[in-house]
């Protein structure tokens, strides 16, 4: 494998697990996360001559999650931040493993929320001397950070990607 094709292979999985953390610890998702993985994107299809059908088919799909969940998030039902970087994801998953992805971020998302929940009501957390984003989890009964279960729906589906094999061969 070449150094550029394991250059590649590290932007979106860290660009990824950096949202994560990032939301986790002050929930919010900064713009320059799915800035970079919209950018990153740009140039990993020029320096692999992706197809331009499928450069097209990808944007395509990406624009449509971001159509989708900016609505969500126009209703209140997702943060901005998140619904910017499930668009981000899609430009690198593209459209034939979009609903794997979607369907998998959601799974995470609800086992995500359940363990919150459950956090939530641990009575020995209360007890606890914690850091200031394990206190807010604790206490808070508002939103949940997202962005963990978009990082780990891209992780588990990115390596089945077009783009991913055909870096990987």
């Amino acid at each position: 494998m070449s150094s550029m094709a394991s250059f590649v292979l590290m932007v979106f999985p860290v660009a990824m697990a950096f949202a994560a953390a990032n939301d986790l610890l002050t929930m919010k998702i900064p713009n320059r996360i799915p800035m970079a993985l919209v950018s990153g994107f740009v140039v990993i299809a020029l320096l692999t001559r992706m197809p331009l059908d499928v450069f097209g088919m990808n944007l395509a799909v990406g624009f449509a999650v971001l159509a989708v969940t900016f609505s969500l998030f126009a209703f209140n039902l997702l943060g901005g931040g998140d619904a910017k970087l499930i668009a981000a994801g899609a430009l690198w998953i593209g459209a034939a493993h979009i609903i794997s992805y979607l369907l998998l971020t959601t799974i995470f998302g609800g086992a995500l929320c359940l363990a919150i929940l459950a956090y939530r009501r641990w009575e020995p957390a209360a007890a606890l001397v914690l850091p200031g984003w394990a206190h807010r989890l604790h206490t808070d009964k508002g939103p949940v950070p997202y962005g963990i279960a978009i990082a780990a729906g891209a992780l588990a589906v990115f390596p089945s990607t077009d783009l991913f094999l055909s870096l990987m061969s």
